[in-house]
């Protein structure tokens, strides 16, 4: 019943910061480690910004013993003078005021990351203390707050002979799910961000309790060029980089790209040193001016034909690798996340700049002129061959109601968000999965052997694989240009395979086919990696389920008691110690251990129970942290150097979880 007493003492106004607190995500996206690592980015931006701005070349980033990350620049600092608007300091006003900064407009900054105004606040409001540190005007300036609220006014401290700036910040464990910062995650933005800012030395130091005491050093001078340099690391290239550089109506732009002889493209956008995930009008000028010099080459050049049709976009981009850098005095977003830039003006200034460096380039190098449209061409055959496969695959799936012959058993709802499908390594588990399953919600699509690596592969090769066709027509959304993820009938695609080398590898090809793929489903987050156990452990009538040696090892203590060794004649040898004890515990309560090499070893009630029934079982969630870092590691172990992949496997070796003898 509607409550008829609603009036204006209902409506809850929020203060100040306090609308962040309530709702952190429509800010920061996330409260787990993607939104932590957001809080970072939020005040290493504004130190960018300062470098874009010709203003700083230094920043050092500081993890802390005592759980703080420091950022300090040698930029100006930001003013400490009172704003006349809000009648506190400029700093304070920074700090706790959304909307609040030198970037909307004014001598402030001619190009900035920070578009919102909203970094810095936020921060503040989402850690439990924040202490600004300003060198300016000769002096030392600090003040220090509490959940983003000053704990007094701004003081002087001292003095200095230096510019800068230093935000130390305490993330609040109440409002995130982790405080454990990935260094791997923060190194790769920061190269990014000293690739994108030629001259600009970018430091870490970890002094971490638990991590050894590190410190990294970025500084490029090759700007967006040797970024693609360092992409194609493992591939082997068929032509040199191209880049150019050109500034129209104050619009700067940095664009190099280099063919390789992969199958797919590596093409990473950005403005004011923002990565624009999905693109915008920088790239669709790039890819103007890119597929129109290249067609307009292969004619004049006899290499397409009269009666050809033109090379598409797709055709053109393949084993490409390119990075589109654009600064904008006046960008617009969609959206506080930045991922897709809007400005129509940009589209035609990247065409403009790039056509000419583009087709001076291939008039001058007509033998790599040669590699790259032969490639391009032999792309575009490849396309309309797998455009006729597809349609064969979507019709026979059609005319089959997708009973196929990858043996799948789909679930009877209709209804895509309480819809699974678990992709299973062979018959044996796959009849497990079939009868432990819940018929209504879950479906079964067994895969028999190693699928084909599609790193290596073109569409219409890919399509040619029994199995791929499979999952293709299961999944529902399409491939290549007729992907549609809309029609995905299942919300949560589980890959199951068997925890031997085997299996892991048979999970690898599958994750590279998504990565490459369908990589919308896992960005929408819809893949997922099951977990099952490797022990089962009986006593007696009692019977638990172990998913690591260590949590084997626990339970078997546990179910010991009080039992000791004294068999250790080393005291310090704890191995030896709990190897012993472990053994005594065995013999002596009697325990039974079941390793479980597959799968197909588990009835279906124990699959079930284990690793299907969505109230016990454990599953990872496959996303997509980096997309770089992405591409390098599948670039590295499904592409076809050797080498780079070689020097992968003896620089890791020594970290291998598990290795089957």
């Amino acid at each position: 019943m509607t409550d008829q007493n609603y009036s204006a003492d209902d409506i809850q106004v929020l203060e100040g910061l306090e609308a962040v607190r309530k709702r952190p995500g429509m800010y920061i996206g996330s409260t787990d480690e993607r939104g932590l690592h957001h809080l970072l980015w939020e005040i290493v931006d504004n130190s960018i910004d300062e470098a874009m701005a010709g203003y700083c070349d230094k920043i050092l980033i500081t993890f802390q013993a005592d759980g703080g990350i420091a950022v300090l620049d040698n930029g100006r600092g930001i003013p400490v003078d009172r704003h006349e608007k809000t009648g506190k300091s400029a700093l304070e006003t920074v700090l706790t005021v959304l909307h609040a900064g030198g970037k909307f407009g004014g001598g402030g900054y001619k190009v900035s990351g920070g578009l919102h105004g909203v970094g810095s606040s936020v921060v503040n409001a989402l850690s439990t203390t924040l202490k600004a540190k300003i060198f300016r005007d000769k002096k030392v300036w600090e003040q220090s707050y509490t959940i983003g609220k000053p704990n007094g006014e701004i003081e002087v401290t001292g003095t200095c002979n230096k510019t800068g700036t230093e935000i130390t910040y305490y993330p609040d464990d109440t409002i995130f799910e982790t405080l454990e910062y990935n260094l791997d995650t923060v190194y790769t933005r920061i190269r990014q961000q000293a690739y994108l800012t030629k001259g600009i030395e970018l430091s870490i130091v970890d002094e971490r309790k638990n991590h050894e005491k590190s410190k990294y050093r970025f500084y490029f001078e090759g700007g967006v060029a040797a970024y693609v340099r360092h992409i194609n690391e493992p591939k082997s290239a068929i032509s040199e980089i191209i880049s150019t550089e050109a500034v129209e109506d104050d619009v700067s732009v940095e664009v190099a790209l280099q063919y390789t002889d992969a199958y797919t493209d590596t093409i990473l956008t950005f403005t004011n040193n923002i990565y624009t995930s999905e693109g915008g009008t920088h790239l669709a000028g790039f890819r103007m001016a890119l597929t129109k010099t290249i067609n307009a080459y292969a004619r004049e050049h006899g290499m397409l034909k009269e009666k050809e049709d033109n090379l598409t976009a797709d055709d053109v981009k393949e084993g490409m690798t390119a990075i589109i850098s654009v600064k904008v005095p006046e960008p617009q977003f969609e959206g506080q996340t930045k991922s897709k830039l809007g400005n129509s003006e940009v589209r035609g200034i990247v065409n403009r700049a790039f056509s000419k460096e583009f087709s001076a380039y291939l008039e001058e190098n007509p033998k790599e002129a040669r590699l790259v449209i032969g490639k391009c061409l032999l792309a575009s055959r490849a396309r309309l061959a797998a455009r006729a496969a597809r349609d064969t695959v979507i019709r026979k799936g059609a005319l089959e109601g997708l009973t196929l012959p990858g043996k799948l058993a789909d679930c009877s709802s209709k209804n895509p968000a309480e819809s699974e499908i678990y992709i299973v390594e062979g018959d044996s588990a796959g009849g497990s999965a079939k009868q432990g399953r819940d018929r209504r919600t879950q479906a079964i699509l067994p895969l028999k052997g190693k699928i084909l690596n599609t790193e290596q592969a073109r569409l219409d090769k890919i399509l040619a694989n029994k199995e791929v066709r499979s999952l293709i027509v299961a999944l529902g959304v399409g491939i290549g240009e007729q992907f549609d993820i809309s029609k995905l009938r299942y919300h949560k695609i589980v890959v199951m395979t068997d925890a031997d080398v085997d299996g892991l590898h048979i999970r690898t090809l599958i994750m590279t086919l998504f990565y490459r793929y369908f990589k919308p489903v896992i960005e929408g987050g819809f893949l997922y990696i099951a977990n099952p156990p490797l022990f089962k452990l009986t006593k007696g009538k009692q019977s638990q389920y172990a998913y690591s040696d260590e949590e084997k090892d626990e339970i078997i203590l546990s179910w010991g008691g009080s039992l000791e060794s004294n068999s250790a004649k080393n005291p310090d040898d704890v191995s030896a110690l709990d190897n012993e004890k472990l053994e005594e515990v065995v013999k002596k309560v009697n325990i039974g251990i079941q390793r479980y090499k597959g799968l197909g070893e588990m009835n279906p009630e124990q699959l079930w129970e284990t690793t299907m029934d969505p109230e016990k079982r454990k599953m990872f969630h496959v996303t997509i942290n980096d997309a770089e870092a992405a591409d390098a590691i599948f670039d590295t172990l499904m592409g076809a150097e050797v080498l780079p992949r070689r020097k992968f496997i003896q620089a890791n070796a020594k970290d291998a979880g598990t290795i089957d003898v």
